[in-house]
């Protein structure tokens, strides 16, 4: 089960087709609302089986939409340890089933936000899970991985690839894409970008660490 996470970044960033898929939403389809992510779920005729955040930028009416409409709410203290992203994720994996938590409305304006939105992952209690976590906006489809041989599939809208070490990353081998690696170590962080797909997948594998691809497009 595919379980959709809608955060509060800025609609211009949303991919071309979430609005439509948001107003012709199934019954049955599962959404989650973090923070002004599920204020703009039930705005748009959605009914989130979770709803999580301290909606400082909500009106009271706002807020008492997203209490009447979402199936459970949770209106947490300002002052915590995560963001509203990272509670909404803490709720999905304690309460619901999934195969995958695909994120919207995770980037934006806000690199603070961005960067946090990419290195949640290398928490202790999301990194098991970080293998079914993608975060999805107009531009970009973002996924991690961990340490082993993956095989990547291309997106048919996007033309660039990255290959990101969001830590120590040993004996990265990149070994069909346009640019190859041949068991590289990386003690720090570092994006690899612009590579490029040379077919439909390309293949890579790590001994350690934590790995984000992106596929993007202008």
């Amino acid at each position: 089960m595919i379980v959709n996470l809608l955060v509060g970044g800025p609609v211009s960033d949303w991919p071309d087709d979430l609005a439509d898929h948001l107003r012709q939403a199934a019954d049955d389809e599962v959404w989650v609302g973090a923070d002004y992510g599920a204020v703009r779920l039930v705005k748009c005729g959605v009914k989130p089986v979770l709803a999580v955040g301290d909606f400082d930028s909500s009106m009271a009416e706002e807020i008492q939409l997203v209490k009447e409409k979402a199936t459970k709410s949770v209106i947490r203290p300002k002052k915590e340890d995560v963001t509203d992203t990272m509670l909404a994720l803490r709720y999905i994996i304690q309460e619901l089933q999934f195969d995958k938590i695909v994120i919207y409305g995770a980037t934006g304006a806000r690199l603070d936000q961005l960067l946090s939105n990419l290195f949640f992952v290398l928490m202790p209690e999301f990194k098991p899970y970080c293998e079914q976590i993608e975060l999805v906006d107009k531009w970009n489809t973002v996924k991690f991985h961990l340490p082993g041989t993956h095989r990547l599939a291309k997106l048919s809208t996007t033309h660039y690839l990255a290959f990101v070490c969001l830590n120590a990353v040993a004996d990265l081998h990149l070994y069909d894409a346009k640019y190859q690696l041949d068991g590289v170590d990386f003690a720090e962080p570092i994006s690899l970008s612009s590579n490029e797909f040379v077919g439909n997948t390309t293949s890579f594998s790590f001994q350690s660490g934590v790995v984000c691809t992106i596929q993007c497009h202008d």
